[in-house]
């Protein structure tokens, strides 16, 4: 099998969320997905298949398979229409969420169209704040994850988790935001939970938080950094009930799977 792996919502090659991107004719077991998922040790492998003139997708972090992942997306249509002679420049690829939309753009850029996942005020959760060790000025639950509101960037900067205990946290994970300094708004986001325990950059969180900073700052296009040590740049929009999340990605290793 032939292996890819991008950089993800970056233009440099050391930056951004490196994926690996598994081309398969039928899937193979989940087994075995995962212990090749686990080998890579990335964040996300991801695996597709052909349907037609469409593809299924599914990826796996190192511990267990997830059902919404962001840049090992733009990784896998960065693959299509780089080396697999993928002919258009729409991709629709169908997964665990529901069919995501893919749109080839211009300079290298990929545009994802992801569904929003609005996230709604509730009450701090203790592990949260000591796993962070801050006390965050709200926060919110989404389908999958916690995010909690900081005051500025330089609080997200500074975060340093336990994560021990921020993967009690009865979540997939822990996303922190605050508004930007050089962009609309920053983030940094801890899935310990999933076996990673910071996301260098996380393209499923943007469909909670850009819903938020939206109605937060009473506009529809965002941009975003999320501050991990690799960090990610991405140009959002929020679309009605769906989000779009545009960025580049940079391939860093092309090989193949001996099993």
């Amino acid at each position: 099998m032939k292996v890819y792996v991008v950089n993800a919502f970056t233009k440099e090659k050391f930056g951004g969320n490196p994926a690996a991107v598994v081309p398969l004719q039928e899937w193979l077991s989940d087994d075995l997905m995962q212990h090749i998922a686990a080998q890579h040790n990335l964040a996300e492998t991801a695996y597709i298949v052909a349907k037609g003139n469409e593809y299924q997708i599914r990826w796996f972090t190192p511990t267990v398979e997830v059902d919404l992942c962001g840049h090992a997306t733009l990784a896998s249509a960065h693959v299509l229409f780089n080396y697999l002679n993928y002919d258009g420049d729409k991709i629709v690829f169908h997964s665990k969420s529901g069919p995501l939309h893919i749109t080839k753009m211009n300079e290298g850029r990929i545009m994802l169209d992801f569904p929003g996942n609005a996230p709604v005020e509730t009450s701090t959760v203790k592990a949260i704040e000591e796993g962070l060790k801050v006390k965050p000025l709200a926060v919110y639950i989404s389908t999958f994850d916690y995010m909690v509101l900081l005051e500025n960037q330089e609080a997200i900067e500074n975060l340093s988790p336990d994560f021990k205990i921020l993967a009690q946290v009865p979540s997939r994970g822990v996303i922190a935001t605050a508004k930007g300094n050089e962009s609309d708004f920053v983030s940094r986001c801890f899935f310990p939970q999933s076996g990673i325990d910071e996301d260098p950059v996380t393209g499923s969180a943007h469909t909670v938080t850009v819903p938020y900073w939206a109605k937060k700052l009473g506009k529809s296009k965002l941009s975003a950094i999320q501050l991990s040590k690799r960090k990610g740049y991405l140009d959002c929009e929020l679309a009605g009930d769906r989000v779009l999340m545009i960025g580049n990605a940079v391939t860093y290793l092309v090989g193949d799977i001996l099993i």
